[in-house]
């Protein structure tokens, strides 16, 4: 079985991996003026991964743990924020921290370092932002940078995990946009990359195209529409 990854719009992704799980990451849904309303409603889930603690992110995570009963993979704070809201208590099993691998049903989760902010929606400290590098059944790895700018330690990402496929933000503003993506792309060693969190909002001004210009020839930006799935 293919890894099929579906945009939802912003930085929400629904990931089928090749083991047959259903993976959320960073399920923002309701609210996402980009999300279709035929992806409103999960019709199942594995498994929910976040890289962070703003609303945008976080989304509809406590309704979808609640209705499969699925696993919440996030930084700990985070996650003990999640336990208060509803979300059934893990014992401490999907809260690592940063370097921290726990694995699901066949598929790994690592949470690496991000540049950004984190607090919920009530203002509560949600611990520090992540990226997420999930490793799949097949052993094909996924960067999540999350939202984050450009940073020198993507570098040791690459070193240490060397993602097949990099999710990046290009919207600007709030975080990294195409000029430093492009360089991310270098860090990285990447030549697949899927753009996110870009034009949801008018202050997004990042687009696809703008971080084409940039990369050098034999870099693939992969810009799926909202609702578009594509094969990895």
């Amino acid at each position: 079985m293919a890894t099929e990854l579906t945009w939802l719009g912003h930085s929400a992704f629904r990931l089928d991996t090749p083991g047959g799980k259903r993976v959320y990451v960073d399920p923002f849904l309701h609210g996402n003026p980009r999300c279709p309303e035929s992806e409103l409603e999960p019709e199942r889930c594995d498994l929910v991964v976040l890289t962070h603690g703003h609303g945008d992110h976080v989304g509809d995570t406590v309704s979808i743990a609640t209705r499969f009963g699925c696993p919440v993979v996030a930084q700990v704070e985070l996650r003990a924020w999640l336990t208060r809201q509803g979300v059934p208590d893990d014992g401490l099993a999907h809260s690592p921290n940063k370097g921290g691998t726990v694995s699901v049903g066949g598929v790994a989760v690592t949470l690496t370092d991000a540049n950004h902010s984190s607090s919920t929606a009530d203002g509560t400290y949600a611990g520090e932002p992540c990226g997420i590098v999930l490793t799949l059944e097949d052993g094909a790895r996924l960067y999540f940078a999350g939202d984050t700018n450009v940073f020198g330690d993507m570098s040791l990402i690459a070193r240490l995990y060397r993602p097949d496929v990099a999710v990046l933000p290009i919207g600007d503003h709030f975080t990294m946009g195409p000029q430093e993506a492009a360089l991310a792309i270098d860090l990285l060693g990447v030549i697949r990359v899927v753009p996110c969190h870009y034009g949801t909002f008018p202050l997004l001004t990042g687009t696809p195209e703008a971080l084409r210009e940039l990369v050098p020839d034999g870099v693939e930006i992969i810009a799926p529409a909202p609702g578009e799935t594509v094969t990895l």
